[in-house]
């Protein structure tokens, strides 16, 4: 079967849940059996989002290849079960990178390079290759950003392209936002006409309007976009706000999104998506009572998309044990030894979130120490399990000035030191050790039991490491290296003996956990909470 391709673009304004949208109809379509990816073009000139601040951008996500990609590539991997690589992400830096790079070669034969069409053929190129490469049914491609931004219009216009170039083989999905004034108790209509109207005139006539709203738009309000806008009636959808995310598909679903694209693209298809599995999910989220107290110790706290993988790690771990979930965010800036009790006492767990830099480790120490002394359940990832082993270190060990050499350059007791093959990298961009990598653990360890296997492989994102030298020396006073890469040893999971869970690890389980198949790890992180809950 040829390959259908669904372009998903915005207007009106950014952050109206393209991404959502995008994964729902991806797990719509996957449920009637057809194979389905979905690729993200972000428009902002940086090579990838690695160097942007949380604050910038939220959350850095990062595939198995090594890839560091915007954080809907998580929606995507979490809604549909598949993992996504480098090909799921594209940006403008990318896209302009391999073009100048031909250019440099000689491969446009003296040419006059120019935005149409080699940049447009290179996006184009980008989007049709995923399709080829994977035997997919559908390839689901979002544009970021909005219609009318300077920075998508090379996006825009190569979707322009491929419209006539595939025919019926492909799908515009249009996404805007219908704004309720609640000083005059109305729904205005306007900004979406005004939307349309601009990609109308980069020459897209949308087949799917999807409408972002906060109150039920009246049919005849419906019928009303769809004349101003050359769209018929039942492909005007309206996208409620609903309490969970992972109620859109449902809601896409009831108002025939993916029958629509199916009749639009000449796909034949029988019955209804098989949604059992994720049916039940959602009737466990919305039966769940009781409540897990879970702290998550971080130094981005202000932005909510600042650490949305873990978020949802803990969201779906809760459901699966029938409980919903309170997180508070704890701002280590804040934490010190006077309100650390106030701070941690509330909770049934608390989780130390990954990081870069000086800023907010002091205060991460505090939390770990109280959380050790007073045996509370206890995640670390990433730079968490590093401040681990630097807390465990100063006040167990009595390493004073022990520290990461990220953090003191000059400390005498680096527990936690540059990996060797980064002590000769000079640019910050994609040097990290990134992606899935082998991890080995002890058997008869917690974290063994959690894993229920010995052999796993988990995506990393870090420079530093624990430091082989100083192993010997945890371990005898209690701290266990009970996780390994076979291959160099380099330390992944540190765990306390005589702590009912007290576990750092050097990878982010939180990329590979969906709402499938919730992470274990998360899974015994929450067991534990409730134990620790119940034992109150």
């Amino acid at each position: 079967m040829d390959t259908r391709y669904i372009f998903v673009t915005g207007g009106v304004v950014s952050s109206l849940g393209k991404g959502i949208i995008s994964s729902s109809l991806a797990r719509l379509l996957l449920s009637r059996g057809f194979k389905v990816t979905i690729q993200k073009f972000d428009p902002y000139i940086n090579i990838d989002p690695g160097t942007l601040n949380p604050y910038e951008h939220g959350e850095c996500y990062v595939t198995v290849d090594g890839h560091e990609a915007d954080l809907d590539l998580g929606h995507y991997e979490r809604f549909t079960n598949i993992k996504t690589s480098r090909a799921n992400n594209i940006t403008t830096g990318r896209i302009y990178q391999t073009v100048i790079d031909k250019e440099r070669r000689g491969d446009y034969l003296g040419k006059t390079v120019q935005i149409v069409p080699h940049i447009t053929d290179e996006i184009k190129r980008n989007v049709k290759l995923l399709g080829s490469t994977g035997d997919y049914d559908f390839v689901i491609t979002e544009i970021g950003g909005t219609v009318g931004d300077i920075e998508s219009l090379p996006y825009i216009e190569a979707v322009r392209q491929l419209r006539w170039e595939l025919g019926s083989k492909c799908v515009c999905i249009h996404l805007t936002y219908v704004p309720y004034i609640r000083a005059a108790a109305e729904l205005k209509t306007k900004p979406t006409q005004h939307s349309v109207k601009m990609l109308q005139q980069e020459g897209i006539q949308p087949d799917i309007l999807v409408l972002r709203t906060e109150k039920d738009l009246p049919a005849p309000m419906r019928r009303k976009v769809a004349l101003f806008c050359n769209v018929s009636p039942d492909a005007v959808i309206q996208s409620i706000d609903v309490p969970s995310i992972y109620q859109v598909p449902l809601n896409m679903h009831e108002q025939r999104l993916d029958d629509i694209v199916l009749e639009k693209t000449g796909t034949p298809s029988q019955g209804e998506p098989d949604l059992d599995k994720w049916n039940h999910f959602l009737n466990m989220m919305q039966s769940a009572t009781d409540e897990v107290r879970v702290g998550l110790v971080g130094k981005y706290v202000q932005l909510q998309d600042a650490y949305k993988s873990i978020d949802e790690s803990l969201f779906q771990a809760c459901t699966y044990h029938g409980r919903k979930l309170k997180l508070t965010y704890i701002n280590s800036e804040k934490v010190n030894d006077g309100n650390v009790d106030e701070l941690l006492s509330p909770h049934d767990a608390i989780l130390v979130a990954p990081g870069f830099g000086q800023r907010g480790t002091e205060g991460k120490f505090v939390a770990l120490r109280w959380c050790r002394e007073h045996k509370k359940p206890t995640l670390g990832i990433c730079l968490g399990m590093q401040c681990m082993v630097i807390e465990f270190a100063r006040n167990v060990l009595h390493l004073d000035d022990a520290n990461s050499v990220e953090m003191d350059p000059k400390t005498q007791h680096n527990v936690i030191d540059l990996m060797e093959e980064q002590k000769s990298v000079t640019n910050m961009g994609g040097t990290m050790r990134l992606g899935a990598y082998a991890c080995r653990l002890k058997q008869g360890s917690s974290t063994a039991r959690a894993y229920g296997v010995l052999n796993i492989e988990e995506r990393h994102r870090h420079r530093f490491e624990f430091n082989d030298e100083y192993r010997k020396a945890f371990e005898d006073a209690g701290m266990k290296c009970v996780g390994e890469n076979p291959e160099t040893r380099l330390v992944e999971v540190v765990e306390l003996e005589n702590h009912p869970w007290y576990i750092g690890v050097q990878f982010h389980p939180e990329y590979s956990s969906t709402v499938l198949n919730p992470h274990p790890l998360f899974m015994d992180f929450i067991r534990a909470a409730i134990d620790e809950q119940n034992k109150q």
